[in-house]
């Protein structure tokens, strides 16, 4: 069952990067949602009440009630979050992608792996994660918050794949040849190589100088 949540947003006259700089000093997020066949809106939405909203979901694949305006709400899915590379804390704009109840959308949903591998507990194998999301068409009401493969009968050498994942509900769309995850051997240590030294060829003779005079040396500077 898909995770719901409430998101209270207002419509924005002004864009571009000046409008959105503004936005975010006044402490709003600016935003767009768009989708279902409707022109895109923009939107802000206090920052506040948006970074608290996402700290209790995953937000790809959690159906949002949207409220723009205090109008009816409309479900949407959030699409992007871009965040300042230098403070990844910051959102700096949001989308959200509008959806119907009866019709299916695309989306992501992670991947988790169940149990230890036999390959892991008794013969020392290191569990590879390959894929770490699943790409997949399913009714809005219908999402996973993730999908589970139990690893635990895998054995060295061996895999599972994209066709060993059930998803009720869902039509998954990856590759079934896919790997998901491998139980590979433990590496063993090289012995180290033995390098044999080579005899040192006969040093040039050390040239001898001819000492300076005193009053010569004390004239050099100093190095």
């Amino acid at each position: 069952m898909a995770q719901q949540a409430n998101l209270q947003v207002a419509t924005r006259t002004t864009t571009g990067k000046g409008a959105a700089r503004t936005l975010r000093r006044e402490g709003k997020v600016p935003a767009v949602i768009y989708g279902h066949n409707r022109p895109p809106e923009a939107l802000a939405i206090d920052t506040s009440a948006l970074n608290k909203m996402l700290l209790g979901i995953r937000a790809g694949t959690t159906v949002l009630d949207v409220v723009v305006d205090g109008r009816p709400p409309v479900k949407a899915l959030i699409r992007e979050i871009q965040r300042d590379s230098v403070r990844p804390a910051e959102i700096l704009h949001l989308d959200l992608y509008e959806v119907r109840a009866d019709e299916k959308v695309t989306l992501a949903v992670p991947i988790h792996l169940v149990g230890i591998p036999d390959g892991v507990r008794n013969f020392g194998g290191v569990l590879d994660h390959v894929l770490r999301e699943l790409e997949i068409e399913v009714l809005p009401v219908d999402i996973p918050e993730h999908v589970e493969l139990d690893v635990t009968a895998l054995a060295i050498g061996h895999s599972l794949f994209v066709r060993d994942i059930k998803v009720e509900k869902a039509e998954v769309l990856n590759d079934p040849d896919t790997p998901v995850c491998t139980v590979v051997a433990p590496r063993t240590e090289e012995e180290p190589v033995v390098v044999e030294e080579e005899v040192a060829a006969p040093a040039e003779p050390e040239l001898i100088r001819k000492p300076k005079p005193e009053a010569e040396a004390e004239a050099e500077p100093k190095a």
